[in-house]
């Protein structure tokens, strides 16, 4: 499935581009950058947004672009392609797109957990316990080759279950994540906030796991999981360090500042169809009660590179049996000279 997951990143460029809706602009003059982010409206991926919001991105000089992907393997393509000059995505991707031989890695990274939660449909509570009773069954991933994809395999394998016995459904997020589950297209989803708290608000559904903290995550994972970041191409890096750096020290500040504030006042600053679906109430008793994942510093955690390449090492062919250099995935040098 991971070859497929490659061919899909080959062939899907176009598709992706069409489908990828201008998520903001910090307008202005500056030097101009363009961020696809796996899903804007997704607490996980609050920094990238909040940036702008808060006029980090001015500051610095940059004229920001963010475009919206509802999964980071698109927006990697999108990258690739070099239609886009970042990704605001899982810290995976890089490992795996190693193993396919494409250097890219994470400058900035803003999540020690992954903030991913597995909930199920209440019909399948007396038969689906843990990831041990998933054989045969739909499973709702965000797309095939996302980070939750590779989740949802090392999970099921981690468990007993063979990977191939199981039915990864790609559902995105939000309305169509709900959707596919009210409707029984899967029995199971892995989903970040705000959709986890709209979905458990209908009484439809329940936790089966949950990754928003670092005590959970080292249960299911065995470690840190180093998740949302934004990474580049090695050869944009290389070529761009001053506007990299310029957007390190935009999202530094921004970590900062998430540190010191509440939901309600994180609430205030974002747009309002960011909540639309669950309620500003609920956006902000979710935020409150998984601020816990963001990275206070935005440091790489010291041993959760290794934890990734070990879910992806389980089952993902394209990684497995491979040589991956993980100093080459991620650097801190911005994060250290960040000011």
């Amino acid at each position: 499935m991971a070859a497929a997951a490659a061919l899909v990143m080959a062939g899907c460029a176009n598709n992706a581009s069409q489908t990828a809706s201008s998520g903001s602009s910090s307008g202005g003059a500056g030097d101009k950058v363009s961020i696809m982010v796996g899903g804007l409206n997704k607490q996980i991926y609050l920094p990238f947004m909040l940036a702008e919001r808060l006029g980090y991105y001015k500051q610095q000089g940059l004229n920001v672009t963010l475009q919206d992907e509802g999964a980071g393997v698109d927006a990697t393509t999108n990258m690739l392609a070099k239609k886009v000059d970042g990704v605001g995505g899982f810290y995976d991707h890089t490992i795996a797109m190693q193993g396919l031989g494409q250097q890219m890695e994470s400058v900035v990274s803003m999540l020690t957990t992954p903030g991913e939660v597995e909930l199920c449909r209440n019909e399948v509570k007396d038969q689906v316990h843990s990831p041990a009773d998933w054989k045969g069954r739909n499973l709702g991933i965000t797309d095939i080759g996302s980070s939750t994809d590779f989740l949802t395999q090392f999970l099921a394998q981690k468990n007993g279950v063979d990977p191939t016995s199981i039915h990864r459904i790609g559902v995105q997020s939000g309305a169509t994540l709900i959707g596919a589950m009210q409707h029984g297209n899967v029995d199971c989803a892995m989903t970040t906030e705000p959709t986890v708290s709209t979905l458990l608000a209908t009484g439809s559904a329940y936790v089966l796991l949950d990754m928003r903290t670092a005590a959970a995550t080292a249960q299911q994972l065995g470690g840190e999981y180093p998740a949302t970041s934004l990474y580049m191409t090695t050869d944009y890096v290389d070529n761009h360090a001053d506007i990299v750096q310029k957007l390190v020290n935009a999202y530094v500040e921004t970590l900062k500042w998430i540190q010191n504030h509440t939901g309600a006042e994180v609430a205030a600053q974002m747009p309002a169809d960011y909540y639309a679906g669950s309620g500003k109430d609920a956006y902000i008793k979710a935020f409150d009660s998984e601020k816990g994942i963001y990275n206070p510093t935005g440091m790489m955690p010291p041993n959760g590179p290794a934890t990734d390449l070990k879910v992806l090492q389980a089952f993902n062919p394209d990684v497995k049996g491979k040589s991956i250099d993980l100093s080459r995935t991620y650097t801190d040098k911005f994060v250290q000279a960040a000011k």
